[in-house]
C-alpha cells in the first residue's frame, strides 16, 4: 500500500518503483510480411518505420559520475543493435517467424542485453512505436 496526500493505494506488482530512468530514441526502417489469416492485408509484404525507445532503470546512481549510465555509450549501443534489422526485410533476418512488433522489441532488448551485460545493472525497456497511436513493449533485467 501507498499513502498519498491522505490517500491509499495499491502498488501493483511490476508497477512503478522508486529509482532513476535514462531515456533514449532512435528509430529504423523494416519491411516483413505475416502469415495466419489473423494479419488479414498485413500477410503481405509492406514496410514500416518504427520509432524505438529505450529506457534504463536504476535504483542508484553510478558512483561519483551521478547518471544511469553514459548517453552516448546507450546510444551507440542501440545503434549497433538495431543496424542488423534497419532497411532490411525481417522475413529474410528471421524466416519463418512472424516479426511482430513485440517480437522484435524482445530481439531489441536482447541485443542491448549482450552489449551491456557487465556495463550496466537494471531494468531495460524496450519500445517500438508502429505510429503515433499504436506501440509493444518488453522489459527485462540486465545484470
Amino acid at each position: 500500500m501507498i499513502e498519498l496526500a491522505g490517500l491509499t493505494a495499491m502498488r501493483l506488482r511490476g508497477g512503478h518503483h522508486e529509482g532513476y530512468s535514462l531515456g533514449i530514441r532512435d528509430s529504423m526502417m523494416i519491411a516483413h510480411s505475416f502469415k495466419g489469416e489473423e494479419f488479414g492485408p498485413a500477410q503481405g509484404l509492406h514496410g514500416a518505420t518504427y520509432t524505438v525507445d529505450v529506457e534504463f532503470s536504476t535504483e542508484k546512481l553510478t558512483d561519483k559520475l551521478n547518471w544511469v549510465m553514459d548517453i552516448g555509450v546507450a546510444m551507440d549501443v542501440l545503434k549497433k543493435v538495431l543496424a542488423p534489422y534497419n532497411f532490411k526485410n525481417l522475413d529474410e533476418v528471421f524466416p519463418g517467424e512472424n516479426t511482430t512488433t513485440e517480437f522484435m522489441c524482445r530481439k531489441v532488448f536482447e541485443g542491448l542485453s549482450t552489449e551491456l551485460k557487465g556495463k550496466f545493472s537494471g531494468s531495460v525497456k524496450v519500445k517500438l512505436w508502429e505510429s503515433h497511436s499504436a506501440w509493444a513493449s518488453f522489459t527485462g533485467e540486465i545484470h
